[in-house]
């Protein structure tokens, strides 16, 4: 029986998305939010761009820059857990290569649209149910007014659930989400595709030495390690937090409390001088 890798994985993610121009765009063109005239032909690879790491976030993030036929550049991330320093990241990263494409004095008009991609194997946005959040520069009057140049999609993976719909991003979502669980393979998904077959091979165990499957086994050690890390400095965030919140609220019982006795001390004749004397304030 075959055995499969997880393909959320820095390793195996890289083996499919970041050595196939012909995966990244079929991927592409099946989870990002195009309009018919917007899908991508063709692809080539760029050198990732140097961006600050995250501090608890040293290794679980795993990034492929790529350019389309039109001068469209895309950033696509694969990011095993959230935090708020993420979007930022994300947001710089998006910018940097939006701007690098000038060199000094050139036209702005030679300037082509940067589309972010996060796949986040985690929750960011707890009010909704959606999965996918599309972000563009919009007028706040009217949405239908934009300006072209960056554009963010952030995908939750843990919210998405499979409909058993032969939909394109259905499959290539659940190809991320499932193979890989307990070492096996959505059968159903198998000839969908010549590239989501590809991608399975890809995505099988037997194509990876001992050092590769050593690797595989060491960036879950990291993610894990980084998980604990987040949940410390929540955890110390949140006694932080409550600590200074009854520290704030005892100093303002405190001073409610003076201020009360001061009131009543004058309403029994006592000038507000003498009283703040007796109350020390």
């Amino acid at each position: 029986m075959k055995r499969y890798l997880d393909p959320k994985n820095d390793l195996v993610f890289r083996r499919i998305f970041g050595e196939h121009p012909n995966l990244m765009r079929a991927f592409l063109n099946a989870v990002l939010p195009l309009e018919p005239d917007e899908r991508i032909v063709s692809l080539e690879y760029l050198p990732p761009e140097q961006v600050p790491l995250i501090p608890l976030l040293k290794r679980s993030i795993v990034d492929v820059k790529c350019r389309d036929e039109r001068g469209r550049e895309f950033l696509v991330e694969m990011q095993m857990q959230w935090t708020t320093a993420f979007m930022q990241r994300v947001l710089f990263n998006a910018s940097t290569a939006y701007v690098r494409q000038l060199s000094r004095g050139e036209d702005y008009q030679l300037l082509k649209p940067v589309i972010g991609l996060s796949l986040l194997n985690d929750v960011f946005d707890k009010t909704t149910d959606s999965y996918l959040h599309n972000y563009k520069l919009v007028n706040v009057g009217n949405a239908e007014k934009r300006i072209d140049g960056l554009q963010l999609v952030f995908v939750e993976l843990p919210k998405f659930h499979a409909s058993g719909s032969s939909d394109a991003r259905e499959i290539w979502l659940r190809f991320l989400r499932e193979t890989g669980e307990k070492e096996g393979a959505p059968e159903d998904l198998k000839g969908s595709s010549v590239e989501l077959d590809q991608a399975l091979i890809l995505a099988e165990e037997a194509g990876y030495s001992r050092s590769d499957l050593n690797l595989y086994d060491r960036y879950w050690d990291v993610v894990s390690t980084e998980k604990t890390l987040i949940r410390g400095k929540t955890a110390e965030a949140e006694e932080l937090g409550m600590k200074r919140g009854m520290e704030r609220g005892m100093e303002r019982g405190m001073e409610k409390g003076m201020l009360l006795a001061l009131q009543k001390l004058i309403e029994s004749g006592m000038s507000e001088a003498a009283a703040r004397k007796v109350l020390g304030i």
